[in-house]
């Protein structure tokens, strides 16, 4: 006969609830931002649970399809873009190095960034919103005269540079962007996520 323990003092594994959902939320973004950047939108979630360390259940309780998982990386882009942009030593040259961060780390943001009115047409609405939060972000810090002050001119120039980004590394995707912005004659900051 199997005898089990019935004392109090045996204890189960601790069930960490709505923090242990909250860092796998936080993890699987990082880790599709990290894929998407390696192997683009079309990378399989099996490879975004696996870098973030848990189950594929697990990735598809916090996002059912894969339109998820890009628009919540997405969403984080555009929020660390806004918090830049509304903290209160924000530049114009500090808010664009927050920007190019993203762009050298999501091929989601960037795909964002050219969005042209193809496919679903909920999901251009929604990436046309995003854009728009990006752009009143940038636009509050343009100063009167800047080269990127004309009508549509902001927004082209970041689709100019996020055209840009492109290479085997971080590294080289960043030099890339720098690139861009000096040719167009636009100074940037450290480039860098928000808070980092």
């Amino acid at each position: 006969m199997t005898r089990h323990p019935t004392s109090t003092n045996a204890r189960r594994p601790a069930n960490h609830g709505p923090k242990a959902a909250a860092r796998n939320r936080a993890a699987l973004i990082a880790a599709a931002r990290e894929i998407y950047a390696e192997h683009g939108l079309d990378a399989p979630l099996s490879a975004i649970a696996r870098r973030a360390g848990v189950g594929q259940g697990v990735l598809y309780r916090h996002f059912p399809d894969r339109a998820a998982v890009a628009s919540a990386v997405l969403e984080e882009n555009v929020l660390q873009i806004e918090q830049a942009a509304t903290a209160e030593d924000a530049t114009l040259a500090g808010v664009l190095g927050v920007l190019t961060w993203h762009l050298t780390e999501s091929a989601a943001f960037i795909s964002l960034l050219h969005t042209d009115g193809a496919g679903r047409s909920g999901t251009r609405e929604y990436a046309m919103a995003l854009s728009g939060r990006v752009e009143r972000a940038l636009r509050g810090h343009v100063p009167d005269g800047h080269p990127l002050g004309g009508e549509g001119d902001l927004m082209l120039a970041v689709a100019m540079v996020s055209g840009a980004v492109n290479g085997p590394t971080r590294d080289e995707r960043e030099r890339r962007a720098l690139a861009a912005w000096r040719l167009l004659g636009v100074g940037v900051g450290p480039v860098r996520p928000f808070g980092g």
